[in-house]
Protein backbone atom coordinates (compact mmCIF):
# COMPACT_ATOMS: atom_id res chain seq x y z
CA UNK A 1 0.00 0.00 0.00
CA UNK A 2 2.48 2.48 0.97
CA UNK A 3 5.30 3.97 -1.41
CA UNK A 4 8.81 3.17 -0.47
CA UNK A 5 10.51 4.45 1.79
CA UNK A 6 7.55 5.25 3.23
CA UNK A 7 7.45 5.84 7.86
CA UNK A 8 4.55 4.04 9.75
CA UNK A 9 1.62 5.28 8.40
CA UNK A 10 0.11 7.91 10.56
CA UNK A 11 1.48 6.23 13.67
CA UNK A 12 1.36 7.53 16.78
CA UNK A 13 2.95 6.30 19.94
CA UNK A 14 0.27 7.36 22.90
CA UNK A 15 -1.70 4.14 23.71
CA UNK A 16 -5.22 4.83 24.18
CA UNK A 17 -8.25 4.18 21.96
CA UNK A 18 -10.20 6.64 19.79
CA UNK A 19 -13.54 7.09 18.81
CA UNK A 20 -14.46 3.73 20.13
CA UNK A 21 -11.26 1.81 18.86
CA UNK A 22 -9.00 -0.34 20.34
CA UNK A 23 -6.36 0.10 22.49
CA UNK A 24 -2.72 -0.82 21.50
CA UNK A 25 -2.94 -4.09 23.85
CA UNK A 26 -6.65 -5.14 22.54
CA UNK A 27 -5.29 -4.73 18.89
CA UNK A 28 -2.36 -6.90 19.22
CA UNK A 29 -4.22 -9.50 21.14
CA UNK A 30 -6.85 -9.52 17.98
CA UNK A 31 -4.11 -9.93 15.54
CA UNK A 32 -2.99 -12.86 17.42
CA UNK A 33 -6.37 -14.27 17.17
CA UNK A 34 -6.28 -13.23 13.61
CA UNK A 35 -3.27 -15.54 12.94
CA UNK A 36 -5.33 -18.35 13.62
CA UNK A 37 -7.80 -18.13 10.66
CA UNK A 38 -7.41 -20.23 7.74
CA UNK A 39 -6.95 -17.29 5.25
CA UNK A 40 -4.30 -15.79 7.28
CA UNK A 41 -2.28 -19.14 7.92
CA UNK A 42 -2.85 -20.13 4.22
CA UNK A 43 -1.06 -16.54 3.06
CA UNK A 44 1.34 -17.04 6.04
CA UNK A 45 1.99 -20.52 4.61
CA UNK A 46 2.55 -19.49 1.08
CA UNK A 47 5.15 -16.20 1.94
CA UNK A 48 7.38 -18.66 3.91
CA UNK A 49 7.31 -20.98 0.45
CA UNK A 50 8.33 -18.28 -1.09
CA UNK A 51 10.84 -17.20 0.26
CA UNK A 52 9.54 -14.49 2.70
CA UNK A 53 9.24 -16.04 6.22
CA UNK A 54 8.02 -13.34 8.73
CA UNK A 55 9.18 -13.12 12.22
CA UNK A 56 7.16 -12.60 15.65
CA UNK A 57 6.96 -8.37 15.00
CA UNK A 58 5.63 -8.38 11.76
CA UNK A 59 2.30 -7.58 12.08
CA UNK A 60 1.87 -5.02 14.95
CA UNK A 61 -0.92 -2.98 16.47
CA UNK A 62 -0.50 1.45 16.23
CA UNK A 63 -2.22 3.95 16.49
CA UNK A 64 -2.80 6.53 13.61
CA UNK A 65 -3.85 9.90 13.24
CA UNK A 66 -4.30 9.28 9.20
CA UNK A 67 -8.14 7.67 8.66
CA UNK A 68 -7.11 4.50 7.43
CA UNK A 69 -7.06 0.89 8.85
CA UNK A 70 -3.31 -0.24 8.50
CA UNK A 71 -0.96 -0.58 5.68
CA UNK A 72 2.01 -2.62 4.55
CA UNK A 73 5.69 -1.06 4.63
CA UNK A 74 8.64 -2.93 2.61
CA UNK A 75 10.89 -4.11 5.41
CA UNK A 76 8.76 -3.00 8.50
CA UNK A 77 5.81 -5.47 8.10
CA UNK A 78 2.19 -4.78 8.43
CA UNK A 79 0.26 -1.97 10.19
CA UNK A 80 -2.92 -2.00 11.57
CA UNK A 81 -4.38 0.51 13.44
CA UNK A 82 -5.53 -0.34 16.58
CA UNK A 83 -7.36 3.21 17.20
CA UNK A 84 -9.49 2.56 13.99
CA UNK A 85 -10.77 -1.07 14.85
CA UNK A 86 -13.88 -2.30 16.32
CA UNK A 87 -14.47 -5.70 16.33
CA UNK A 88 -12.25 -8.80 15.23
CA UNK A 89 -13.68 -9.02 11.46
CA UNK A 90 -11.71 -5.60 10.72
CA UNK A 91 -8.64 -6.96 12.66
CA UNK A 92 -8.88 -9.86 10.36
CA UNK A 93 -9.32 -7.94 7.58
CA UNK A 94 -6.53 -5.80 7.68
CA UNK A 95 -4.19 -8.49 8.00
CA UNK A 96 -5.67 -10.48 4.97
CA UNK A 97 -5.50 -7.19 2.55
CA UNK A 98 -2.27 -6.22 4.24
CA UNK A 99 -0.60 -9.89 3.55
CA UNK A 100 -1.65 -9.77 -0.03
CA UNK A 101 0.66 -6.59 -0.63
CA UNK A 102 3.45 -8.03 1.63
CA UNK A 103 3.16 -11.66 -0.90
CA UNK A 104 2.86 -9.42 -3.90
CA UNK A 105 5.98 -7.54 -2.74
CA UNK A 106 7.99 -10.77 -2.16
CA UNK A 107 7.17 -12.57 -5.25
CA UNK A 108 8.01 -9.45 -7.55
CA UNK A 109 11.60 -8.58 -6.27
CA UNK A 110 11.46 -5.44 -8.60
CA UNK A 111 7.74 -4.27 -7.04
CA UNK A 112 8.36 -0.21 -7.18
CA UNK A 113 5.34 1.34 -4.62
CA UNK A 114 6.33 4.73 -6.01
CA UNK A 115 5.48 3.29 -9.77
CA UNK A 116 1.23 4.01 -9.36
CA UNK A 117 1.04 0.88 -12.00
CA UNK A 118 2.99 -1.55 -9.54
CA UNK A 119 0.83 -0.15 -6.63
CA UNK A 120 -2.31 -0.68 -8.47
CA UNK A 121 -2.07 -4.06 -9.26
CA UNK A 122 -1.41 -4.94 -5.86
CA UNK A 123 -4.48 -3.04 -4.56
CA UNK A 124 -6.70 -4.72 -7.46
CA UNK A 125 -5.43 -8.26 -5.70
CA UNK A 126 -6.00 -7.27 -2.35
CA UNK A 127 -9.32 -5.97 -3.11
CA UNK A 128 -10.43 -8.81 -5.59
CA UNK A 129 -9.03 -11.73 -3.00
CA UNK A 130 -8.73 -10.47 0.54
CA UNK A 131 -12.96 -9.84 0.60
CA UNK A 132 -12.58 -5.78 1.17
CA UNK A 133 -15.64 -5.85 -1.25
CA UNK A 134 -17.86 -8.67 -0.01
CA UNK A 135 -21.79 -8.03 -0.63
CA UNK A 136 -22.31 -7.66 3.34
CA UNK A 137 -19.50 -5.12 4.09
CA UNK A 138 -20.63 -2.64 0.83
CA UNK A 139 -23.87 -2.62 2.14
CA UNK A 140 -22.73 -1.70 5.99
CA UNK A 141 -20.84 0.92 4.11
CA UNK A 142 -23.85 2.12 2.18
CA UNK A 143 -23.26 1.18 -1.15
CA UNK A 144 -26.28 -0.33 -2.46
CA UNK A 145 -26.17 -2.14 -5.91
CA UNK A 146 -26.87 -5.86 -6.91
CA UNK A 147 -24.76 -6.43 -10.02
CA UNK A 148 -21.00 -4.87 -10.60
CA UNK A 149 -20.87 -4.38 -6.97
CA UNK A 150 -17.64 -5.96 -6.48
CA UNK A 151 -15.50 -4.37 -9.36
CA UNK A 152 -17.23 -1.11 -8.76
CA UNK A 153 -15.77 -1.47 -5.24
CA UNK A 154 -12.04 -2.91 -5.84
CA UNK A 155 -11.94 0.42 -8.49
CA UNK A 156 -13.06 2.90 -5.62
CA UNK A 157 -11.16 1.29 -2.99
CA UNK A 158 -8.05 1.33 -5.46
CA UNK A 159 -8.61 4.48 -6.46
CA UNK A 160 -8.43 5.99 -2.76
CA UNK A 161 -5.16 4.20 -2.09
CA UNK A 162 -3.40 4.94 -5.39
CA UNK A 163 -4.46 8.61 -5.03
CA UNK A 164 -2.62 8.10 -1.57
CA UNK A 165 0.60 7.31 -3.09
CA UNK A 166 2.77 10.87 -3.25
CA UNK A 167 3.74 10.00 -6.56
CA UNK A 168 0.64 9.41 -8.44
CA UNK A 169 -1.94 12.01 -9.31
CA UNK A 170 -5.59 11.00 -9.40
CA UNK A 171 -5.21 11.08 -13.35
CA UNK A 172 -1.79 8.67 -13.29
CA UNK A 173 -3.98 6.82 -10.87
CA UNK A 174 -7.13 5.74 -12.61
CA UNK A 175 -4.65 5.39 -16.06
CA UNK A 176 -2.33 2.63 -14.33
CA UNK A 177 -5.66 0.76 -13.05
CA UNK A 178 -6.81 0.63 -16.15
CA UNK A 179 -4.04 -0.39 -17.84
CA UNK A 180 -3.21 -3.25 -15.20
CA UNK A 181 -7.06 -3.73 -14.40
CA UNK A 182 -7.68 -7.56 -16.58
CA UNK A 183 -4.11 -9.15 -15.57
CA UNK A 184 -4.07 -8.15 -11.71
CA UNK A 185 -8.31 -8.59 -11.02
CA UNK A 186 -7.50 -12.17 -12.48
CA UNK A 187 -4.01 -13.15 -10.70
CA UNK A 188 -5.21 -15.07 -8.05
CA UNK A 189 -1.91 -16.30 -6.74
CA UNK A 190 -1.35 -17.77 -4.27
CA UNK A 191 -4.85 -18.65 -4.48
CA UNK A 192 -6.37 -21.44 -7.00
CA UNK A 193 -9.12 -18.79 -7.69
CA UNK A 194 -10.90 -15.84 -5.86
CA UNK A 195 -11.83 -16.66 -2.15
Amino acid sequence: MEAEPAPEPGSTSFPSAVNGGKTLEECQTMIQRSLRTPVVKFLLKHLEQSGCGIGDRFIKAINCNKQIAGGYVRGEGILVCGNHMTMQDDVNQVVIHELIHAFDDCRAKNLDWSNCAHHACSEIRAGHLSGDCHYKRELLRGFVKIRGHEQDCVRRRVMKSVISNPYCSEAAAKDAMEAVWDVCYNDTQPFDRAP
